[in-house]
């Protein structure tokens, strides 16, 4: 594995990369509140047959959380990993994005559709489709980047590890969990607050009428009890010209989390390695 920080359009920017140089590919994009270390079971399995590279998103993990909100903007991240790539002499990756991390995947090969292998979404989405939609979820984001702010982070993440979404995480083990919550505590108040505003999902154009001209195969995975996004899944099925989409069984929105050898067998499965 080599680890290094690199300045990326003027943000240090932690990267790791696992496996043969000279193999295929992969990069992997967290979520919010996430970093690289949520892909360490994962990794364990694709980089015996690939080249893994994962990055901790701007204001996330060991990457700096600048103050200003305008450069977590969706066209900011799409930049950096575009310059990212390049550095690292990467050719057409397959990219893997995990809800947020999957709206910039599917951002950057909106972009860049030609430097893009394949596109493999885990529990993501295009975007809200309407103005008034994300005028609403960008005031509701907006309160939470202040309630981040005036609470701190300890007080977040009890507030966060408990919505909804998560709730398919408390059959985790003990240790697994332990080790979501260290990483959740792990972050800054600052990124995490100007993630919100800068590229939270009100703050994102909708990227549902570029799905159409997305003609590279794309792979969309789901947790059966994640019905939310089972349902966008299926939406964006509708759309996409190249592909597939599978849920795996009791599993919720961070499916590698939950079931990360089931993830990366099925990864390796679709890709056909």
């Amino acid at each position: 594995m080599k680890a290094e920080l690199r300045e990326i359009r003027g943000i240090k920017t932690y990267v790791e990369r696992h496996g043969d140089g000279q193999s295929p590919t992969i990069l992997l994009l967290h979520g919010f509140t996430g970093s690289t270390s949520t892909w360490q079971e994962v990794i364990k399995i694709l980089s015996a047959t690939y080249q893994v590279v994962v990055v901790d998103l701007i204001g996330h993990g060991r990457t700096e959380a600048p103050i200003d909100p305008a450069r977590y903007r969706m066209d900011e991240q799409i930049e950096d990993l575009h310059q990212l790539l390049e550095e690292l002499q990467i050719v057409r990756p397959i990219v893997l994005g995990y809800s947020m991390g999957g709206r910039v995947a599917l951002g950057y090969t909106a972009t860049y559709p030609d430097q893009v292998a394949s596109l493999l979404l885990e529990s993501s989405s295009p975007g809200l489709r309407t103005d008034e939609e994300r005028q609403a979820r960008s005031e509701a984001d907006a309160k939470l980047a202040e309630r981040i702010e005036r609470e701190g982070i300890k007080e977040f993440v009890n507030f966060w590890q408990d919505i909804p979404l998560f709730h398919s995480q408390k059959k985790l083990s003990d240790e697994q969990r332990l080790a979501v919550r260290t990483e959740r505590l792990s972050q800054q108040t600052i990124g995490l607050a100007n993630s919100l505003r800068g590229i939270g999902t009100g703050s994102q154009r909708s990227y549902w009428d570029d799905l159409k001209r997305i003609e590279l195969p794309v792979f969309l995975l789901t947790g059966s009890e994640d019905t939310k996004f089972v349902t966008i899944a299926r939406e964006m099925e509708k759309h996409l010209p190249n592909v597939q989409h599978e849920t795996i069984k009791d599993a919720g929105h961070a499916i590698h989390v939950e079931k990360p050898r089931q993830f990366a067998t099925m990864i390796k499965s679709y890709l056909k390695v």
